[in-house]
C-alpha cells in the first residue's frame, strides 16, 4: 500500500493574517479560525498545489530549515493536527 499525500486546502479557501509570532488562518469552509505557529504555514505552503508523501514533505522541508532526522516524527504529528483541522487533507 502506498504511503498517503497530503494536500493544503486551496488558498483561495483560506484567509490569512499574520500576528506575531502566530498566523491566522481562517477556513471559509469551516468557519474557523486556526492560529498556527511555525511549521504549520510552512506546511501549507508546501502542500498546494501538489500533494506529497510524509517523507517527500520532509526532504522539501529539510532542505529548506535545519532539521535532524528525529523531527520526522513531529512532522507527522503536525500533518494529523492539520488533517484533523481539515486544513490538510490526506489522499
Amino acid at each position: 500500500m502506498a504511503p498517503p499525500r497530503y494536500r493544503a486546502a486551496a488558498p483561495d479557501t483560506l484567509l490569512t493574517a499574520p500576528l506575531d509570532p502566530f498566523v491566522a488562518v481562517f477556513h471559509r469552509a469551516s468557519g474557523i479560525t486556526h492560529l498556527l505557529t511555525e511549521p504549520a504555514p510552512e506546511i501549507l505552503a508546501m502542500l498546494y498545489p501538489d500533494p506529497l508523501t510524509a517523507a517527500a514533505l520532509f526532504d522539501r522541508l529539510a532542505a529548506a530549515y535545519d532539521l535532524a532526522d528525529g523531527d520526522r516524527d513531529t512532522l507527522a504529528e503536525r500533518l494529523d493536527e492539520l488533517v484533523a483541522t481539515g486544513l490538510v487533507e490526506a489522499l
